[in-house]
């Protein structure tokens, strides 16, 4: 007898989505998660007396409208606010770009009337594709099977009609969407824009989680799989939840839990109970056992199935290719107090433009420098940092006339060369970031009053993310769609019978969007239905 009908393992936010659903449909749900608190890297946390923020995720955009409707998450306490501005990107010679509404043309035609003529083309064209690859959000990709079977049929059917959705696009669009997954995004945009600044806005969105140039191959999509968020309906846009992501997992949490799911915290995961070729439970670093029809993993595939589960229980092909599934993002993430707001030598003072993702990787070429340094060094002696500044949009984040800033970096490798260790090297990373922001903010440094730190090695020990991988796995063609987290398993199912995938592993991949947890609880509750019709 089990004790659960649901055991999912990892309380961030597709693991609470999942178990709202699962509770939703009459399951009797169990999430273990081995932190203290929910939310996994959604979480709101103080990092200096006085100073919360979003500590790892840190703004919103794909989280999937339908998830908040489904899970009434307004209701439990979620509030979203627009960004007033959406990214400023300063370059060092006193130029810079703003967009967002009403901005964006007036902005760039300063400094390229030619590209200004250009932009609203280019956006439309990336709004229609990505309008129709939101129709692949919410629904498993076709999963290649072998034989002939029912579930043949009916990965059959599921093919067709995704071609019938493709065919939404018109020949155009569609030799576009072929360039989007195969091309670099610097090729793209070369070949559209001749500002650096309009480009280094997209190749921004091109390496963001991704350890590449953004003339690697295949960065195109990268940048695509940016642009299907929007905030309070309106498409494309960033914004924040009051309180910080944490807002975000502690809302879904209470859906789940008024729908009768069992959470549980400060119990991780030691293995998984396989019995007789069947996921059948798990056992938890304090000895406890969790048994349950339906074992549902919300972790980073690879960190499953070579740590939790026994090489002996998987077929070896499987294991043999789990091991080479690619990670690290090539991330260094920090949260920094200010007592004051930084002043930009290109944008002097207070504004909007605060209230935005602040980009300082002034074109391509200066993140393709980046990423080619951090490859031979370990880190870019001249790195691309996102800087975000919560608190000019929510005052409940520090002290009166004080403020907290993210601050997303790039490019590191995720393992350091010749031996060096991030434990030894992390103080001096974050000195280089903050000296970077220097340089464009003069007097940022002398404001810092206290820094979180967050290198590779940190957001693994920390998360669960496999090489500080924000995304459980790289956004490359062979691991995405129905290759997610491998030809095979792309419906949610794992190798094992009664074992499933939530998490960001899973189609349709990384970013706060809550899409893979409906995904799999959908598939759990299509398997429950023929099990008990």
């Amino acid at each position: 007898m089990s004790d659960y009908e649901a055991l999912i393992i990892g309380a961030g936010h597709n693991g609470l989505t999942c178990a709202a659903y699962l509770a939703m449909n009459g399951l009797r749900v169990k999430v273990v998660e081995r932190r203290k608190v929910v939310g996994g890297a959604a979480v709101t946390e103080e990092f200096h007396p006085g100073f919360r923020n979003s500590v790892a995720a840190y703004t919103v955009s794909p989280l999937n409208p339908r998830v908040i409707s489904d899970l009434e998450l307004h209701r439990h306490g979620l509030r979203i606010v627009e960004r007033r501005a959406q990214n400023f990107l300063p370059a060092p010679d006193g130029s810079y770009l703003l967009t967002g509404e009403g901005r964006t043309h007036t902005s760039l035609a300063k400094i390229s009337p030619r590209d200004a003529e250009k932009i609203d083309g280019f956006n439309r064209e990336l709004e229609i594709i990505a309008d129709v690859l939101r129709s692949f959000v919410l629904r498993a990709p076709p999963n290649v099977v072998q034989g002939m079977s029912l579930n043949t049929l009916r990965e059959i059917s599921n093919a067709l009609e995704t071609g019938n959705i493709l065919r939404r696009l018109s020949i155009e669009h569609q030799r576009t969407l072929l360039d989007l997954f195969t091309l670099s995004a610097g090729e793209m945009l070369d070949d559209r824009f001749e500002s650096d600044l309009i480009k280094a806005l997209y190749g921004f969105d091109a390496i963001v989680g991704n350890y590449a140039s953004p003339y690697a191959a295949g960065s195109a999509y990268v940048m695509l799989h940016h642009a299907f968020g929007e905030v309070n309906g309106k498409k494309g846009l960033w914004g924040h939840a009051i309180g910080g992501m944490g807002a975000i997992t502690q809302a879904m949490a209470a859906a789940a839990r008024a729908q009768g799911a069992d959470i549980e915290t400060d119990a991780g995961v030691r293995e998984i109970i396989v019995e007789g070729g069947r996921a059948v439970g798990a056992v938890l670093d304090n000895g406890a056992t969790v048994r349950a029809r339906y074992v549902v993993s919300n972790l980073n595939p690879k960190l499953l199935y070579t740590r939790l589960i026994a090489a002996d229980a998987l077929p070896k092909p499987f294991r043999d290719r789990i091991e080479k599934y690619r990670n690290g993002s090539g991330t260094f993430r920090m949260n920094v107090a200010l007592s004051a707001l930084p002043s930009f030598t290109a944008l002097p003072g207070n504004g909007d433009h605060l209230t935005s993702g602040i980009i300082l990787g002034p074109s391509l070429g200066y993140m393709d420098r980046a990423w080619q340094d951090a490859r031979q060094h370990g880190w870019s002696r001249e790195p691309v940092v996102e800087v975000l500044i919560p608190s000019t949009l929510d005052d409940s984040l520090s002290p009166a006339g004080q403020h907290v800033a993210s601050l997303f970096c790039q490019h590191v490798a995720p393992q350091l060369p010749e031996g060096m260790s991030w434990d030894d090297k992390r103080d001096e990373v974050a000195d280089l970031m903050i000296a970077t922001v220097d340089r464009y903010a003069p007097g940022f440094s002398a404001s810092v009053i206290g820094r979180q730190i967050l290198s590779p090695l940190d957001l693994e020990r920390e998360f669960g993310l496999i090489g500080g991988d924000i995304f459980h796995g790289a956004l490359t063609l062979n691991q995405l769609f129905s290759a997610r987290p491998m030809l095979g398993h792309a419906d949610y199912r794992g190798p094992l019978k009664g074992l499933y995938h939530c998490g960001a592993g899973a189609h349709p991949g990384g970013g706060v969007t809550g899409a893979p947890g409906f995904n799999a609880a959908q598939t759990v509750l299509r398997d429950h239905q023929a099990l008990f019709l």
